[in-house]
């Protein structure tokens, strides 16, 4: 995938990429928009934020190489939808059953914030995306500004509803109108979530005990 829409983030990746952290100088950084991964015939959709710098943008594929990770595929693990507990490249066996992960963002932004613009420019990929995974029976939005990207996506195609009619909170779950899946939220698995235990391993493997249980996971 290439794509140049955020100059903002096309310098970040890159300059990250160039400079490296010192426990990965030997590593050839990926620097690029990171592709998602999982299972084609998933019937569970989660929904990142963006690639973290030293994370995916080191390893090309989403949530692999960071602490962030580990919290997730942990779970994953536990509740079936992953064959191992650790992400550590691409190369590193880990399958996903019945469980697809995109990002609403697809290059590392500063401080893992993006703005408003570049969320807009990645809009297409993650709507295009969705309509490529036609059995997905949920959607778990890891975190608040990747639940408002999957709403923006709706609302793109025309879906007509409140904010208050899906705000965002862990445990949350909705039927919004014309949308098929069923919406669920969870807080990020950002180490400011898992450290300060807002959010924790039971939390995050209730919400997935959760979605295991609308798609009927096999």
């Amino acid at each position: 995938m290439r794509c140049e829409r955020c100059p903002r983030l096309v310098r970040h990746r890159a300059d990250v990429a160039a400079r490296k952290r010192r426990a990965y100088r030997d590593w050839q950084y990926w620097g690029q928009p990171v592709p998602s991964f999982g299972d084609p015939h998933a019937r569970l959709l989660l929904v990142g934020l963006a690639p973290g710098a030293h994370g995916a943008n080191r390893t090309g594929r989403v949530f692999t190489g960071d602490a962030s990770g580990d919290f997730l595929f942990d779970a994953l693990h536990e509740t079936g939808f992953a064959s191992q507990r650790g992400a550590t490249s691409r190369d590193d066996g880990l399958t996903l059953t019945d469980c697809y992960i995109t990002s609403a963002v697809r290059c590392a932004p500063p401080g893992n914030r993006p703005r408003p613009r570049e969320f807009s420019n990645c809009r297409d990929y993650l709507d295009r995306e969705i309509s490529l995974l036609p059995r997905v029976r949920a959607i778990l939005a890891l975190g608040q500004l990747a639940h408002n990207a999957y709403l923006n996506v709706l609302r793109s195609r025309g879906a007509r509803f409140l904010k208050k009619d899906a705000s965002f909170a862990h445990g949350a779950e909705y039927r919004l109108p014309g949308s098929g899946p069923t919406l669920l939220c969870s807080y990020h698995p950002s180490r400011q979530n898992t450290q300060t235990g807002r959010l924790t391993k039971p939390k995050m493997i209730a919400v997935l005990h959760r979605a295991k249980g609308l798609v009927g996971h096999r």
